[in-house]
């Protein structure tokens, strides 16, 4: 479960590096989740693959989650797009000169934590009128009775995320021995 939790992470980096975000209904919710309330060390590895309408990209990224701090990079033909670094009080971002403006930090957090982190941590943190709903490994945040962000676990290795509010969708695929749960 961590792994294809951990997949979701990834997959939500790749979904921030659209060129264009359409207008929505709805701005998803900040969580800004302290660190150590994952419970548990993570090193992950994965391939992404985002859908923003016609345009599909393909990325890679390196997540590392410890009680102090989270860190991830996302990588495009070898070179690093974005590093985030998150201590549960600062978000540090370091960002390459090509990356799309429309890739914030802010919301990639934001989505590794709503993919990873215990629903309980999720729950305390989403504002009045957002819900966390769980079942048969899939994950919905809702809002007035409709999903605005949805995970759902497709096989073993694989997890798919849809974000409704910005508009795309991403395929995360663990690489073998590239996911590591203590």
């Amino acid at each position: 479960m961590h792994r294809l939790i951990a997949l979701l992470l990834m997959g939500l980096v790749l979904a921030a590096c659209a060129t264009r975000v359409p207008p929505s209904a709805v701005t998803l919710p900040a969580l800004r989740l302290a660190p150590a309330s994952l419970g548990h060390e993570l090193t992950a590895q994965q391939h992404l693959v985002f859908r923003f309408g016609a345009h599909v990209r393909e990325l890679d990224a390196l997540l590392e989650v410890d009680a102090g701090e989270v860190r991830l990079a996302v990588q495009a033909m070898g070179r690093t797009g974005v590093r985030l670094q998150w201590d549960g009080k600062d978000l540090v971002e370091q960002r390459a000169a090509w990356l799309p403006a429309a890739v914030r930090g802010e919301r990639v957090l934001d989505d590794v934590q709503f993919s990873l982190w215990p629903a309980e941590a999720i729950r305390a943190a989403l504002p009045a009128g957002w819900e966390l709903a769980e079942r048969d490994g899939s994950r919905e945040l809702r809002k007035d009775g409709r999903t605005w962000l949805q995970r759902e676990q497709v096989d073993a290795t694989t997890v798919r995320v849809r974000n409704e509010a910005d508009g795309y969708e991403l395929t995360i695929e663990s690489v073998a021995g590239g996911v590591h749960d203590p």
